[in-house]
């Protein structure tokens, strides 16, 4: 038997589970300054649930892990968590909006492999339901760069509206069965060459003349003021007009100096109906690293489709990927094999023939919030001091009857071999 995971999953040791809840906890804690509450939902969902008109698209079908039951009932995995929050809101119609919420979990999808993308992977989303002005989107892009910054990493939070997609393809006389066609398409302009774009939209039925007219008005440089000026004679209809205003609007409530403007952002899923966004790594960070670190967007529509009753339920949210950040501060630092954190033992204690008040003092430290370890299989101080040292922990408090009869322990730093006799009272503040 070939003993292995299975393709696009792999298992996480200490010393990269470590770094992720680390990851975790921080966006934890912005979510929850930001007045989001937990929520958690089955990793396995009804199949019509998640193929359903105002779901993810035929395109994120594709990459659908599918399943059947004892009952031949048929199941798939969760591709995303948005999908599952507005079907948990079409099971709670009598939910005080806005219903602020995140969600950290496990999500599948059967495709391709690349760095920072495997196909069982774990998002970080966070969404306001019952909210359709500006303002909420706007704290969206605020808690990317609230986290981004926590985390010491330069990106760039790219903005777009589908309103204003719409917008340019109408002024364009695209016809309106090719909306979404053209939009997979110019979505792609920053990952492949730009004659694949030309090839994909002709093959799509976008003729010569107005391939050159969509690629140029896409490609638009410029800050973000003069986009919006230069969109503005081009875009007429009202939706597209309404797009345009939502932009600026956005824009006024957050501070620019890493927002982009970018025209061409479409994001691939169908259910987004205004403000999207995406966040890359900014020129500054000298890492190779193309993939975009969290994306989200407005869906307007998708949980009333969910409910039948053709209500609007205004909702946008963003999604943070855990492992394409993971990958990106790993880049960033190149630590050295000393510094990487192994274990979440911050002392180990090092018994010699001094069983039970060893006991005692381990429960002290952890009684002190101290992550505290002890020998459990009796071994010399060498191959303690061995285990420590291939562990990375810190410290090593040594308890021998030598110390305890001047009611003292022995300290060593790990990494400077500096040791003190202390107290077990210092010794607990010291490693506070």
């Amino acid at each position: 038997m070939d003993i292995d995971t299975p393709k696009g999953a792999k298992d996480f040791p200490p010393e990269l589970k470590i770094p992720r809840q680390e990851i975790i906890s921080k966006l934890i804690k912005i979510f929850e300054t930001f007045g989001f509450s937990p929520l958690d939902t089955p990793i396995i969902e009804r199949f019509d649930v998640l193929s359903a008109k105002y779901a993810g698209g035929a395109e994120i079908l594709k990459e659908t892990f599918k399943l059947k039951d004892q009952g031949d009932r048929d199941l798939a995995l969760r591709y995303d968590l948005t999908v599952p929050l507005s079907r948990f809101l079409a099971m709670n119609p009598n939910l005080r909006l806005p219903f602020k919420r995140y969600q950290i979990g496990e999500v599948f999808r059967d495709g391709p492999i690349k760095a920072g993308r495997m196909r069982q992977f774990t998002q970080s989303d966070v969404d306001v339901v019952g909210a359709k002005s500006m303002l909420a989107d706007a704290e969206f892009v605020k808690i990317a760069q609230a986290f981004f910054k926590e985390i010491d990493v330069d990106v760039i939070i790219e903005i777009n509206n589908r309103k204003v997609l719409d917008g340019v393809l109408a002024g364009l006389q695209v016809p309106e069965n090719k909306f979404i066609d053209v939009i997979l398409a110019i979505d792609k302009l920053k990952k492949i060459d730009i004659k694949e774009i030309e090839k994909e939209l002709q093959q799509k039925g976008i003729k010569g003349k107005l391939v050159d007219e969509l690629l140029k008005i896409f490609s638009t440089k410029g800050t973000n003021t003069e986009k919006v000026e230069k969109l503005r004679k081009i875009i007429k209809t009202t939706t597209g007009i309404e797009g345009l205003n939502e932009i600026e609007q956005l824009l006024s409530y957050v501070d620019q100096k890493n927002v982009e403007f970018s025209i061409s952002l479409a994001r691939g899923l169908a259910y987004y109906t205004g403000t999207v966004f995406e966040v890359f790594l900014s020129k500054k960070e000298k890492i190779n690293f193309t993939s975009s670190l969290a994306a989200g967007g407005r869906y307007d529509k998708m949980i009333g489709q969910f409910i039948g009753n053709n209500k609007e339920y205004p909702a946008v949210g963003i999604s943070f990927g855990i492992e394409p950040i993971t990958e990106v501060l790993k880049q960033k630092k190149q630590e050295k094999e000393t510094d990487i954190k192994k274990t979440v033992t911050q002392v180990y204690i090092i018994p010699i023939k001094t069983i039970k008040e060893s006991l005692k003092i381990v429960e002290q430290l952890r009684n002190a919030g101290i992550n505290a370890d002890m020998d459990l299989n009796e071994r010399g101080i060498s191959k303690n001091l061995d285990y420590a040292s291939a562990l990375n922990i810190p410290f090593v408090l040594f308890v021998g009857s030598k110390e305890l009869s001047e009611k003292k322990v022995k300290l060593r730093d790990m990494k400077t071999g500096k040791e003190e006799l202390l107290k077990v009272d210092e010794a607990v503040s010291r490693l506070q």
